[in-house]
């Protein structure tokens, strides 16, 4: 998400999830089996806050869950 009108989001970057497919590409490329490749869990989440859609929809984000976002979008 930026600034595609979203309120919030929560879940992995899209820049973690590129790496992580980008390292499965590596090991199968270097003769893995794609079957033999274990299921990872994302180990990095984002959770990024949109001011703009909040603004427009006359929302006022607490300062407490301000401070825990990773983004917040003015």
């Amino acid at each position: 998400m930026r600034k595609n009108g979203c309120l919030m989001a929560y879940g992995p970057g899209y820049s973690t999830e590129g790496r992580d497919g980008a390292r499965y590409v590596d090991k199968i490329l270097k003769g893995a089996k794609p079957t033999d490749l274990p299921v990872e869990q994302p180990k990095k989440f984002e959770f990024i806050i949109n001011l703009k859609t909040a603004k427009q929809i006359g929302l006022t984000i607490p300062p407490n869950v301000l401070v825990r976002a990773d983004k917040v979008i003015k």
